[in-house]
């Protein structure tokens, strides 16, 4: 009976480092633009920074305004722009990444509510860990190019 009980003391000591080892994301500055009715997609954007010690995977959305959320990423090459859909983002430990007009951020498609300046709406980001975030993302005028304005 000791050596099962040493092997389990074992096996959860050599746990305890990667327990050790988490992922805190902080949102900074979130942000969308009012929309015009729901016919088009809506958009939001912020800063995320990892103050762990562990990588951090976003992996999904969720949204009260929008049916499908979806992380997407602009490009421009050859003077033509587009947008594609991306599965995930790591944020390196101690790293941020931003979500940002012209490059990653957050598509609203089929919104559910109109976005309405001076209102907030609420997304969820969730991690590949199965941590979720909840983030109150205030709505801006349409022409906002950041969160000062």
């Amino acid at each position: 009976m000791p050596t099962v009980l040493r092997a389990m003391a074992l096996a959860i000591l050599a746990a305890l480092p990667a327990a050790a080892q988490q992922a805190r994301i902080e949102v900074e500055a979130p942000w969308s633009r009012a929309s015009l009715g729901t016919m088009r997609p809506g958009v939001a954007y912020m800063t995320l920074r990892n103050t762990g010690d562990a990588p951090a995977t976003l992996t999904g959305i969720r949204s009260e305004a929008a049916a499908m959320p979806e992380l997407h990423r602009s490009t421009e090459a050859d003077g033509a722009s587009s947008m594609e859909p991306v599965d995930e983002v790591t944020i390196a430990p101690g790293g941020t990444v931003a979500l940002a007009p012209g490059g990653l951020h957050v598509m609203l498609m089929e919104l559910t509510q109109s976005l309405e300046e001076g209102d907030t709406h609420r997304l969820t980001l969730i991690f590949d860990d199965g941590t979720e975030l909840a983030v109150e993302v205030p709505i801006l005028p349409m022409s906002a190019r950041g969160p000062a304005e």
